[in-house]
This record gives C-alpha cells, structure tokens and sequence, in this order.
C-alpha cells in the first residue's frame, strides 16, 4: 500500500514536470513567433510610409559647343591663370624690387665681363682670381673714367666761370632783341618770379631730405650687391645654373639647361648691343660739339657714354649737360644749336640705330624692341625700360630653341665644377 502511493506519487510529479516543460517550450515558441511577427509587421510597414521612386531613362545630354569655341575657351582659361600667376610673381618681385633689380644688373655686368673672364681663365690664371681682377679692373675703368670727367671740369671750369657772365649778358641781350623782343622790366619780373619759385620750391626740398636719404642708402646697399654677385656670376657661375637646373624634375633639366645657356647667349648679345650703341651716341654728340667749338668735348662724351647705359634718365642728363656747357660758353643760340644736334643724335640712335642693332644682334624685330621698352616704361619705369629688352631677348631667344628643340643635339647638364662661359 505505501509502495503503491509512492509510485503513483512519483509518476504525478514526473507528469507534472512534463507538462511545466511542455508550457515552457509553448510559451517560448510562442513568444519567438509574436516577436517574428511583430518585427516583419513593423518592417512592411517602414516600407509602405517609404516614398516609391520610379526609376527611368536620363535625359541629360552633353551641350554641343562648336569646336572653335571649345577651343577658345580652353585657351582663355589657362591664359587667365597664366596671367594671375604672372601678376603675382610680379608683385613679389617688386615687393624686393632692390634684391631683384640689383641681380638683374649684376648679370647684366656678367655677360658683358664674361668673355675677359674666359680668355683669363685660358691663359692659366684660376677662375676666382680672373673673376676677382675682371671686376676690380671694371671699377678701376670707370673710376678712372670719371675722374678724367672731373679733371676735365675742373681744368675748364675756371675758363667758364669767366664766360658765365658774358653768357648771361648774352642771353638778357637776346631776349631784349631777339624774337621775343621783352623789355628789362619784363625780364626783371621773370628773373623775379624764377627766385620766388625756387624760394617756394625750399619746403618742398627739405620735406624730401628723408627720401633723398633713404634712396641714397638703398642705392649704396645696390650697389654692393651688384658688386659681389657679379663676381660670383662670373666665378660660380656654372655651379649657380646647375644647382637651378637641379630644381626642375628630371625628364625637363635637359630641356631646361639647353635653354637657360640659349637665353645666356641671347643676354651676352644684347649687352654688347648695348655698348655699341652708347658708343655711337657718345661719338656723335661729341662730334656735334667739338664742330660747334664747345669745350669739353671728351668730357662730355665720357659722360655721354657712361649714362647711356641707364634708360631716359642718362640720355635727359647728358643732354642737358652738352647744351649747359655749350650755353655758358658759346651763348644761346650755339646752345640751341647743341640742343638740336643732340636731339637728333639720341632720336637716330633710340628709333633706328638701336632697333637696328637689337634687332640683328637679338633677332629681335626693331617693333619688338620699341613696344618692348615702351611697355616697360609704362609698367615699371626705369627699371621695367632696363628690363624689358633683355627679359624680351632672352624669352625669344628660348622660344625658338623650344620650338626647334627636336632638330638640335641635347646639352646635357653642367657639372658643379664647370666654369660659366
């Protein structure tokens, strides 16, 4: 009886477990459908609040441009950042206007020293020392050059101070008699109202006595940075352009050696151009002077010469001396004289003698040389009227070797240590 309860308890409680199982297992099953469902409800109905987007063929189609205008256009843009880039190399440039311009000249001094350098340099005397006696010996020049100038003055001087005197009353004459036919009184006033303007004009040159001062230092520092890089143009030279060279990547360094050494060669042209022409100017107011029997004749065409290398200013002041000279010494109408043949002088030699020569030294068409300078003139002065003839010489002279770089033999790069020629 006990054993009989006991059995049939124990198959209640396994039973019992059983069915606890068998609700879980319900209740689970259960739960995983409704969360199956209830996911896939919510999910159909994210897609049905989704806006439906019906796909189709595009209809966008490529403008049709005419080939010229394509073309066109393709030019102007990469002219524009041609031209901003240029514009800002432009101003950076000017912004160290005294670095940039003092190395523009040294190595204008360069091309024209460069050959005595090499024939140095062949005759066994070392690099450096050639470099160091071709420049003292271009200081010497021109010192000696200008000393003979102020010897010339000073000796004259004394014979002109006591002509100065006849020369006004020559001129106070000629204007009493002359064309113009002014009374004393007239000539009074105007004598009067010369003193009164450069009275006034006092103020105005004390105001710039500061300016003066600041432009005198910077052309003293110019003056030694032209000094110095010209000796080093001249003596590392070679190692100054193949460091330059070394810069640009290794497919164009050949390209770009060959064509630095082509504008080089177009530079040493121009130089020498150049002092060809301020030698026949210099020998043709000389001329002029020594036939209208003005003093000073060497003189002046020393000055002439030396100041014919700076661009309007030279020209406008050795001039103006030859017709001084001429005035105090000979009278007004020698002067007037003098002041027409040295118009004559300086307009054959900037409108044909120079063109002429620029033209056939630089390859340069005399056009070229006359809207190079006067837009030079117009962007920058006298320093844009030094410039433009060489910068134009040199970018022509690499254009045409571009251009007929495939039919030349490649230059390969100089070494460091060779010499520049």
């Amino acid at each position: 009886m006990g054993m009989g309860q006991r059995m049939t308890g124990g198959m209640g409680r396994l039973r019992e477990r059983q069915r606890r199982k068998s609700e879980d297992r319900f209740a689970e099953r259960f739960a995983t459908q409704f969360a199956n469902q209830w996911t896939q409800l919510r999910a159909d109905r994210r897609h049905e609040e989704q806006p439906t987007i019906q796909a189709g063929p595009s209809n966008f189609s490529r403008a049709q441009v005419p080939w010229a205008v394509d073309l066109a256009a393709a030019w102007s843009w990469r002219f524009l950042v041609i031209v901003a880039a240029t514009y800002v190399i432009g101003v950076v440039l000017a912004r160290f206007s005294l670095i940039t311009v003092s190395l523009v000249i040294a190595l204008l001094f360069a091309a024209l020293a460069v050959p005595l350098v090499d024939v140095l340099q062949r005759g066994g005397l070392p690099r450096p020392a050639a470099s160091v006696l071709t420049v003292v010996s271009g200081l010497l020049t021109v010192g000696l050059l200008l000393t003979f100038v102020g010897q010339q003055v000073a000796q004259g001087f004394s014979d002109l101070s006591d002509q100065v005197v006849d020369g006004l009353g020559e001129i106070r004459a000629w204007l009493r008699e002359g064309p113009l036919q002014a009374s004393d009184s007239q000539i009074a006033d105007f004598i009067a109202e010369a003193q009164a303007a450069v009275a006034s004009s006092n103020e105005q040159i004390v105001s710039r006595l500061t300016e003066v001062g600041t432009a005198l230092t910077h052309i003293f520092a110019g003056f030694f940075i032209v000094l110095f890089a010209t000796y080093f143009f001249l003596a590392d030279g070679g190692r100054i352009w193949a460091w330059f060279v070394r810069l640009f990547p290794r497919a164009a360094r050949t390209r770009t050696d060959s064509s630095g050494r082509a504008a080089w060669f177009s530079l040493t042209k121009f130089v020498r151009a150049t002092v060809l022409v301020a030698l026949v100017d210099a020998i043709g107011i000389m001329l002029v002077a020594y036939v209208l029997n003005v003093p000073l004749v060497l003189a002046i065409g020393v000055l002439v010469f030396i100041s014919s290398f700076i661009p309007m200013v030279g020209a406008v002041l050795s001039g103006a001396v030859a017709v001084l000279v001429a005035l105090v010494a000979q009278g007004p109408v020698v002067a007037l004289l003098m002041l027409l043949g040295v118009v004559v002088v300086q307009q054959v030699e900037s409108n044909v003698l120079q063109p002429f020569l620029m033209g056939r030294f630089v390859s340069i068409h005399p056009l070229g040389v006359l809207v190079a300078i006067g837009c030079g003139v117009l962007l920058a002065g006298i320093t844009g009227a030094l410039i433009a003839v060489p910068l134009v010489a040199a970018v022509n002279a690499v254009a045409q070797h571009l251009a007929s770089y495939g039919e030349e033999p490649e230059v390969a790069v100089a070494d460091p240590g060779e010499p520049s020629g």
